[in-house]
């Protein structure tokens, strides 16, 4: 009786597995998309909902979050992140499922997985203020958990055509700067001991290894954003005081000093990695536009949070169930004290899909897709 069982295990896991590379193949060849699956790392600006899922105080699973997605999911925005407008135009289906979320899992993993998590840094220590966090580090650990999956699933041949053909999106470092060095009380650095030159050279060195260990877990198509005008952002404001229309000078250097190296080491894998393609996303010159340029965007209000509570541009609290709401969401470009609105995404999105190389190099996605 009990090989009987153990036979019908066998049977059953087969049957599952053979079921798993049969929708894998079928999803694959009705997809409208060139681009098979869609692998997300980063922070709060791309977070899905993996924070809901370990105990931390960057949250974002309750209202006024999603009022305008139908629900709270766990993103830091009233709707849809940048990463999620991106998946739909590049034509694939449903929205990239967090890393920890129970449902993520199956013939589920291999359209993508998103593993970004609110408060992570590219230092690991970096957001310690939140407690949980899942820092790029264990971002990349956590991909490997996958990828060894997906390898298992559908085999290794199948599983690196996969990732060959796959996209890689990372949007990280901005709380190694608002959580880290410019926080110095609950940092481990003090400013008048490390220099914004020294800081920012650890974070590109530290950064260039991690996307070496993505490149070389299999990963071809690498989108990296790099750090936005994170001085402008109602929180800095507020706790800087300054002109309305101005914003926050240190963070928006140090923001700067740190892209002109990122974006050197772009250029320098895309000389030395054949097989590769690292994209620069400069997220920084795309939203310095949309503020400088707001009203022929469609916005309103360019430099104060729709979810707020308290501060002169509501930054001082986060985004909660007692924080009042801007009565029409789709003219701010700010939902809270750090993230942009769902409408602000949209025109970053669009950007990244069909801007000058000054938005997006060395090519947009849309090119990217007919490559």
């Amino acid at each position: 009786m009990g090989k009987n069982i153990v036979v019908l295990q066998k049977a059953i896991y087969s049957f599952s597995h053979l079921l798993i590379v049969i929708t894998f193949f079928v999803e694959l060849s009705w997809s409208s998309s060139r681009i098979p699956a869609n692998f997300i790392f980063g922070d709060s600006l791309v977070d899905a909902g993996n924070n809901n899922y370990i105990a931390s105080l960057s949250k974002a699973d309750f209202a006024p979050n999603g009022i305008d997605f139908g629900k709270p999911t766990g993103r830091f925005t009233n709707a849809k992140t940048i990463v999620d407008i991106l998946g739909q135009e590049i034509g694939l289906s449903g929205f990239t499922p967090p890393y920890l979320a129970p449902t993520t899992n199956g013939a589920a993993i291999l359209r993508g997985v998103n593993y970004a998590s609110g408060g992570a840094g590219i230092f690991n220590y970096t957001g310690k203020i939140f407690g949980g966090r899942i820092n790029l580090d264990a971002q990349l650990d956590n991909f490997a958990n996958t990828r060894q999956a997906i390898i298992s699933a559908i085999g290794e041949d199948a599983a690196i055509n996969l990732f060959r053909n796959a996209l890689f999106s990372i949007a990280i470092g901005s709380n190694d700067f608002i959580n880290n060095y410019l926080t110095p009380v609950i940092s481990k650095v003090e400013q008048h001991l490390v220099s914004p030159q020294s800081f920012v050279a650890a974070m590109i060195s530290r950064f260039r290894t991690q996307l070496m260990r993505l490149k070389k877990m299999g990963a071809k198509i690498i989108i990296v954003a790099n750090v936005g005008p994170i001085g402008c952002i109602p929180y800095q404001r507020d706790v800087n005081p300054c002109a309305e229309n101005q914003c926050v000078a240190l963070p928006n250097q140090l923001a700067q000093l740190f892209n002109a190296q990122l974006r050197s080491v772009v250029q320098q894998l895309n000389t030395n990695l054949d097989g590769s393609k690292f994209i620069y996303a400069d997220v920084y010159h795309i939203v310095d536009d949309i503020m400088r340029n707001y009203a022929s965007y469609g916005f309103e209000n360019s430099n104060s949070a729709c979810c707020h509570s308290a501060g002169r541009f509501g930054g001082l609290i986060p985004c909660g169930p007692t924080s009042k709401i801007c009565e029409d969401r789709s003219k701010y470009v700010f939902w809270d004290p750090f993230h942009p609105t769902d409408a602000a995404n949209f025109v970053i999105a669009m950007r990244l899909m069909h801007g000058r190389t000054t938005d997006i190099w060395p090519i947009n996605i849309s090119q990217l897709l007919i490559n």
